[in-house]
């Protein structure tokens, strides 16, 4: 499929014909019912396209998230006048989607960098030297772990093919030049490589440069874990800022630790109000808290960007989060916003970006990458699509989500529906899910005679289907309770399906993997599967 320019990506997605579509209401005569009440405590966020949830409240101050869903391992960029982020991507290709903001609050999709599966992607770092854009990427294949590098001349590439750094072992490395301007990656567990003049290989090998400050025994944490360094030079000093207490586990451990030196090969001198950032009590909002850069913002201030799980919300993953930063006489500094449950004044100057993109979809224009990525893909995955005349054709794979790769993709909402006409070949199946991975998915699918249930990440009841080879069918989460409806005549009337689901276990701390569980659309089978008007809608 076509590269996606900058500016097509921003402007198809935005203000495109899917941007406009809008599903029926819940209310509405068409049989499927009313909503459960939403409890009405505390802050909430104003509404933007499709009613998703957006942090600018529009009154000088925001409320976290600052990207809602599964952004977790921010690594932000400050570029001139402009701010560039990206996230671990895990398996999802293609990966790396970078963002776009001039205020920090507002953000924006450029287009993914990340084409070639490489494994799972795990917090990469975002940076540029001497003009070229550099990703930082570690991955994990069975049995095998490394770091790559990508780099492009421009934020919008084209992104360079991987380059293995062959650096088992590590992960989360963090970009930074030394007093001498010699080039350095600092990497999980203290420990610091020389890169290359050009930062496409490395020179020598690790050495430990700094032990982590570390949490009192009767602490609840997921283990100790220093991960995740991000290191800066400010005035005199380096600063390094990295994650402890593991990344989920506890809600109470994940946490941000600090620690400065005049030289990047130390010593190295903790921070004396360490940890920085933590969460302290389950009724919190913001569980897991950590993985912060710090990054100065259009006025002069100082800001930082983390993640955090939403309070009763992991099937989310772990959502961009942005704090003040306050800089202290004695050269250290100060992380603000408590638990990040209020709004917090916004940062000064800037020019507020379209914030988001719509997720509804009429197969006009191409959103490969941007909204769409596939799960695991194999090699020429992408060769299983096609677009013409607002169709999306899916060939079919495996014989159902758990051996084929579903065409998914990431949300920040906690109550919406999604809905779609599907049309499928003989011998072929297909449906609207929502997926983990491979063994933890649900949803709905059909062939020309019966439907298929997947519940659990297994194939259960496969009821008589009454629509034969197409129909509109609709699926709704609303916090965790998940109905779908189907329509054979268009969309005139509809029939709730008589299976519902309850998915608030459909996450990490049950089943690993520090995924969401993320909406999507799936074909499996001998034939193709023809998906049209595909619309999504946030509910209240």
């Amino acid at each position: 499929m076509a590269d996606l320019s900058r500016r097509g990506a921003l402007g198809s997605l935005l203000t495109g014909a899917a941007a406009a579509a809008a599903l029926p209401s819940a209310a509405a005569a068409e049989g499927v019912g009313s909503l459960p009440a939403k409890a009405k405590t505390g802050a909430t966020w104003t509404r933007g396209v499709e009613g998703q949830r957006k942090a600018d409240l529009g009154d000088g101050t925001f409320l976290n998230p600052i990207l809602a869903g599964d952004r977790p391992d921010p690594s932000i960029l400050k570029d001139g006048d402009d701010y560039y982020m990206t996230h671990s991507s895990f398996d999802a290709y293609p990966g790396l989607l970078i963002w776009h903001s001039k205020d920090l609050v507002n953000w924006a999709p450029v287009g993914p960098a990340l084409k070639t599966n490489i494994g799972s992607v795990w917090a990469p770092e975002l940076c540029k030297h001497e003009g070229r854009y550099y990703l930082y990427i570690p991955a994990k294949f069975p049995k095998n772990n490394t770091s790559y590098v990508i780099w492009a001349d421009k934020i919008e590439g084209p992104w360079s093919e991987p380059i293995d750094l062959k650096l088992p072992g590590y992960i989360d490395p963090g970009h930074i030049v030394d007093e001498n301007g010699e080039r350095w990656l600092f990497l999980s567990g203290g420990d610091r490589i020389k890169l290359a003049p050009d930062g496409l290989s490395t020179v020598g090998k690790p050495e430990h440069v700094y032990n982590p400050w570390r949490y009192p025994d009767d602490w609840d944490v997921e283990g100790f874990s220093p991960e995740g360094p991000k290191v800066m030079k400010k005035g005199e000093y380096f600063y390094m800022i990295t994650a402890v207490g593991g990344t989920a586990g506890p809600p109470t451990g994940h946490m941000v630790i600090a620690a400065r030196a005049k030289s990047l090969g130390g010593p190295w001198e903790n921070h004396p109000k360490n940890p920085l950032v933590r969460t302290v009590d389950n009724a919190e909002k913001w569980w897991s808290r950590g993985h912060a850069t710090l990054v100065e913002g259009s006025g002069g201030e100082w800001w930082t960007v983390y993640h955090g799980y939403e309070n009763g919300f992991w099937t989310l993953g772990r959502q961009t989060l942005l704090a003040p930063v306050t800089w202290t006489k004695d050269g250290w500094f100060d992380i603000g916003g408590g638990d990040l449950a209020k709004p917090i004044r916004k940062p000064k100057g800037g020019k507020a970006l379209p914030h988001g993109m719509a997720l509804s979809d009429d197969f006009s224009t191409d959103k490969y990458g941007v909204q769409w990525n596939f799960f695991d893909p194999k090699p020429g995955e992408q060769d299983r699509i096609s677009r013409s005349g607002g169709v999306l054709t899916l060939k079919g794979a495996g014989e159902a989500p758990s051996t084929g790769s579903p065409l998914i993709f990431v949300n920040g909402d906690q109550a919406y529906e999604i809905e779609c006409e599907i049309e499928i070949d003989p011998e072929t199946r297909a449906g609207l899910i929502l997926f983990y991975d491979r063994q933890l998915y649900c949803g709905l699918g059909f062939d020309a005679k019966n439907f298929v249930t997947h519940q659990y990440g297994i194939e259960r009841g496969r009821p008589a289907n009454p629509h034969g080879s197409k129909m509109l069918m609709r699926l709704r989460n609303n916090r965790h309770i998940v109905a779908f409806h189907t329509s054979g005549d268009g969309g005139r009337t509809w029939k709730r399906f008589d299976r519902g689901m309850e998915v608030s276990g459909y996450h990490h701390n049950v089943r690993g993997g520090f995924l969401m569980l993320k909406p999507g659309i799936y074909a499996a089978g001998k034939g193709s599967a023809r998906f049209r008007n595909f619309k999504y809608r946030a509910l209240d």
